[in-house]
């Protein structure tokens, strides 16, 4: 078990270094490409808008050819995006290779995590997905530290290096035995399953902390770059957002395992609504610093009993964990981009101050309808 968590990890997490290695970019490929912010937001938003279209096949793939081939794809294609990225003489390049690494990005999860799941006990499902995720953070983390250094000694170098780490782990994928594949699931089966409550729950909770990160990753960094920040700055400042937010993760996930799923949900749409009701009124670069290193751990509170849910509910209608992982991708990705694209759209038309409290009210609705009354029956299944 220790095995595969580890290679699930290492798996997610260099996944989401290259992903997250945009964020101090952004502002470098704003002026060399000459882009508005709804262009960056383009940019930002071509990671998810991939995941989102490759999210389900991604589970297909998963349920049909089995994990470790699903994983051996994904990183295929991170390995071509990456060189790609690398060498992009155009923002049309940039944008596409940003494309073609989220549809990789969704076969990985579906087959990583899909795996960490089918071997994971019931009881501990919470902790091994929060310590999985915690890994991811810590490649959102190193994201921008890897971005930064992009930004000094150039693309080319280091990006080429994402490509041969990611060839590594494809080896170390192929070798590493892969369980007896259980009963397929069928789309009927999980288009069945949307209707469970904690599978309707879990994805649309999935889909706002998307929204919340998507916005967050676009406008925090154009704010800090106008307001004085450099590149290196920006890069620190999600470093110790996301070191906060992935030292919290594995903590939520046992959390949910031992109290329910709920108790940690309620407490992450608290904290992460007061987070982007926070974000608009920072007029300096280091108050502004400060709101983003509390925000961002605040809004992850959500990531563990999220995807806990969704897997139990998955569990429970006879769903293959794969198209589990790829209902949970699906979600994000809608949420991912739509955050990083519209949001970026209605912070150059209205200011920032739009988008991130449109968020915090659709955090405190979501909360006021997870406890109202009529939802008793169903917060019975939550837990």
């Amino acid at each position: 078990m220790r095995r595969l968590l580890v290679l699930a990890s290492a798996i997610v997490f260099t996944d989401t270094i290259f992903y997250a290695a945009i964020v101090p970019l952004l502002p470098t490929y704003a002026a060399d490409f000459d882009l508005s912010k709804t262009g960056a937001g383009i940019l930002a938003a071509a990671y998810p808008a991939g995941t989102f279209l490759a999210a389900l096949p991604g589970g297909w793939l998963a349920a049909r050819i089995g994990v470790r081939r699903t994983v051996v794809v994904g990183l295929s294609t991170l390995i071509v995006a990456s060189l790609a990225f690398a060498f992009a003489p155009n923002i049309a390049v940039l944008d596409l290779a940003r494309f073609v690494q989220g549809l990789g990005g969704a076969a990985s999860w579906a087959g990583a995590i899909g795996w960490l799941i089918g071997a994971a006990p019931r009881e501990r499902r919470g902790e091994l997905i929060g310590s999985a995720m915690a890994a991811a953070i810590v490649g959102a983390l190193g994201g921008p530290v890897l971005g930064g250094l992009a930004a000094t000694v150039g693309p080319e170098v280091v990006f080429s290096g994402v490509a041969a780490v990611a060839a590594g782990l494809l080896v170390w994928a192929a070798r590493t035995p892969e369980p007896a594949a259980g009963p397929r699931s069928s789309l009927r089966m999980v288009r069945a399953a949307l209707r469970d409550p904690r599978v309707a729950t879990a994805m649309w909770l999935v889909g706002l902390v998307g929204l919340m990160f998507g916005t967050l990753d676009v406008l925090a960094p154009l704010r800090l770059d106008a307001l004085g920040a450099g590149a290196a700055t920006i890069a620190a400042t999600f470093l110790v957002a996301a070191g906060l937010e992935a030292a919290q993760t594995p903590f939520t996930g046992r959390l949910s395992d031992r109290h329910g799923r709920l108790l940690p949900v309620l407490a992450g749409l608290a904290a992460g609504g007061a987070g982007m009701a926070l974000l608009p009124w920072p007029a300096t670069t280091w108050l502004l610093i400060g709101v983003v290193i509390v925000a961002a751990p605040c809004v992850g509170t959500l990531w563990s009993p999220s995807m806990a849910m969704l897997s139990d509910g998955a569990e429970a209608r006879g769903v293959d964990q794969g198209y589990a992982v790829a209902l949970s991708n699906l979600a994000w990705s809608s949420g991912q981009t739509a955050g990083a694209a519209a949001g970026a759209r209605l912070g150059e038309a209205y200011g920032d101050g739009l988008p991130y409290l449109v968020l915090a009210g659709m955090c405190a609705a979501t909360l006021v309808a997870v406890l109202r009354p009529g939802y008793a029956a169903a917060r019975s299944a939550y837990g």
